[in-house]
């Protein structure tokens, strides 16, 4: 008599089917990505929706293996902010950033030590409470990548902090714009608490650009000072830890402060400029529909519940105040 063990026979014709549909569900994948990528580049998606587009496919499908989405996204954010500043005035981006100077070392300030305190109430570990402290303070995802060689941090807690960071990113994306119009915010105004409360470059020139041209000029160019900061923390934190580790100093915006000086005084290739600002712009679209692919489910949970509750306990704080401040006129350009 022969029995027919039709449980093992589901599970193997389930085997075989999933082996059959796996290089499909690859190459759909792939496809899926690369299309995104062109939708990004060719415009017909903003950048707040490529975010959106990025996040999606992370949810249901993966990134191309050996395709590092991260790296060329880092990249890819410098050239793009290089690139708008061909549609800047040297002129202005020198009096708005030594306007917020005095703003942003303040912010800085207040935010680590928040963050230091913070820190010590939820038990974060150290090196994981300075790194996001460093982050809301500064520069996002930069001062993170520039700060945890000479902190002697793991990949698990740049990972968390990383992702902590990015996801706070993403919602403010989202969140800022519309703040910023429900409370009738003026561009300067926006495009200041932009960059003083939001974390990477990416989302505050996404932010500033969906709320207009001049929230995105001082936006990207107060964000961009703060952005400098970063070299001094990674050197006094160097000292401190006595850490031999290379600091990465952000030579972009160097590059960016030299195609505003062409723009300002090499007016000749205008035309040539507009069609350089319009390229960054796409190529932010495109940098965060890559930074949205990288926002998997494994990426949520590596973020922890702790270091997430310092990161938005931190950023509530800091966006608050800064709006408040702004608001009441005692921060302005």
């Amino acid at each position: 008599m022969v029995v027919i063990d039709y449980n093992r026979l589901l599970n193997s014709s389930r085997v075989r089917e999933s082996i059959l549909l796996a290089p499909v569900l690859k190459q759909m994948s792939e496809n899926l990505f690369f299309l995104g990528i062109i939708l990004a580049a060719a415009g017909v998606l903003s950048p707040p929706l490529a975010l959106g587009a990025g996040i999606v496919f992370a949810m249901f499908l993966a990134q191309p293996a050996g395709f590092d989405a991260g790296r060329l996204s880092r990249t890819l954010l410098q050239a793009s902010v290089v690139c708008l500043g061909f549609g800047m005035n040297l002129k202005e981006v020198i009096q708005v950033g030594t306007s917020g100077f005095l703003y942003t070392a303040i912010g800085i300030v207040f935010a680590m030590l928040l963050g230091w305190l913070l820190a010590r109430l939820l038990n974060v570990g150290k090196p994981q409470g300075f790194l996001i402290s460093a982050g809301t303070a500064i520069c996002g995802g930069s001062a993170i990548a520039a700060l945890s060689p000479v902190t002697n941090a793991t990949d698990e807690e740049v990972a968390v902090s990383m992702g902590t960071v990015f996801l706070l990113n993403s919602i403010a994306l989202f969140l800022f714009p519309f703040m910023g119009r429900m409370l009738g915010m003026t561009q300067p105004q926006f495009g200041l608490w932009a960059a003083l409360a939001i974390h990477d470059t990416s989302s505050v020139v996404g932010a500033a650009e969906r709320f207009g041209p001049a929230a995105l000029a001082i936006g990207t160019t107060v964000k961009l000072a703060r952005a400098l900061w970063i070299v001094p923390m990674a050197v006094g934190t160097a000292v401190v830890k006595q850490s031999s580790a290379r600091v990465q100093l952000p030579w972009f915006i160097v590059f960016f402060c030299m195609a505003a000086a062409l723009a300002t005084y090499a007016p000749a290739l205008h035309m040539g400029y507009k069609e350089l600002a319009t390229l960054g712009r796409l190529g932010l679209a495109v940098t965060l529909f890559l930074i949205g692919t990288g926002f998997s489910p494994q990426a949520m949970k590596k973020t922890g519940v702790r270091p997430l509750i310092l990161g938005v306990l931190l950023w509530i704080a800091v966006g608050t105040i800064s709006l408040l401040a702004i608001m009441k006129g005692y921060v302005h350009l």
